[in-house]
């Protein structure tokens, strides 16, 4: 044990300020060694306007000695409360955002306000800003405790536009919709590609971007083979020029001959509403399939065509 006239409780000015001076003897005389006493924490100098921006200014590990709150974390003890903030790792392991305080986010805002344009004054409802700007970009941020604020599911970018923004004619068009399968809708006629390959947001946006313009260019060729296809090897079945157009008219033709009706023209039978029925049922019942409202509406059009109304 030390006397009390062993330590000189001198104060000193300078680097050693706070320090109490320990005179410790030995064989060869007395030595004196610095002690630096207790300093009290930042949190019991703040005061209560204390700008928290200076106190966070960046992303930073949690410090216990300058955020003024009683913040516990870590498995209770015998029952108790969890551990205090000081000395606590478990608050050193997670990040955390006291950097990004309102505060400081709307600072962060002002100084940005300078670089930053005003919105276009013409682009006032969604219809315009889809006709100029028709290509949709989604991308996703992830908020979560963990080892690290990267998330890997951020990386995935998601791509939509309408086949009808798109310069297309029907060829072009029923090839990019070959092209691309199931990631087409017809109903909402909106195109989604979704790319997650590369480890970077912008990679995978650079590489949707490529996607869509090698699909556009690639729909617009025309390959030798394509001009050899014949009524069954077709998309979806067309009307015009095809041999149920062909028998339809033959057998109007004919019902008019029987008739002594000779001045009715196939173009004049073509708009007819008779055969624009028949032709909406057929291009129903080839490409829509065999259901029953199909069935039932391509009976009537028949029943019509041929003049048979009369009949079960």
């Amino acid at each position: 044990m030390l006397g009390a006239s062993e330590l000189d409780t001198q104060d000193y000015s300078g680097p050693a300020a706070h320090c109490l001076v320990l005179a410790i003897a030995g064989r060869r005389g007395r030595t004196q060694q610095l002690v630096r006493s207790h300093i009290p924490p930042r949190t019991e100098r703040m005061a209560v306007d204390q700008d928290w921006t200076s106190v966070y200014p960046t992303a930073a590990v949690f410090k216990p000695a300058s955020v003024p709150l009683p913040v516990r974390m870590g498995y209770p003890v015998k029952r108790g409360v969890p551990p205090p903030k000081e000395g606590n790792l478990e608050l050193l392991k997670i990040p955390n955002f006291l950097h990004l305080t309102p505060p400081a986010i709307k600072k962060h805002c002002a100084a940005l306000k300078d670089f930053c344009t005003e919105w276009p004054s013409a682009l006032d409802s969604d219809e315009k800003c889809e006709q100029h700007f028709p290509i949709e970009i989604e991308t996703t941020d992830y908020v979560s405790s963990g080892t690290s604020i990267r998330n890997p599911k951020a990386r995935v970018v998601t791509l939509r536009v309408k086949l009808s923004n798109l310069n297309l004619d029907d060829h072009a068009k029923k090839k990019l919709v070959k092209l691309v399968g199931e990631r087409y809708c017809k109903d909402t006629d909106i195109l989604t590609i979704t790319t997650d390959r590369c480890p970077l947001r912008r990679q995978n946006y650079d590489y949707g971007m490529h996607l869509l313009t090698v699909l556009y260019h690639e729909s617009w060729k025309t390959e030798m083979w394509e001009s050899e296809k014949a009524e069954e090897d077709m998309e979806e079945y067309i009307w015009e020029n095809s041999r149920s157009e062909k028998n339809a008219l033959d057998t109007l033709l004919r019902i008019n001959a029987s008739e002594n009706v000779s001045n009715v023209t196939k173009e004049e039978l073509l708009a007819s509403d008779v055969v624009k029925n028949y032709r909406n049922s057929v291009i129903a019942l080839k490409n829509e399939g065999e259901t029953e409202n199909n069935m039932s509406q391509y009976k009537e059009s028949v029943k019509k065509l041929l003049n048979i109304q009369a009949l079960p």
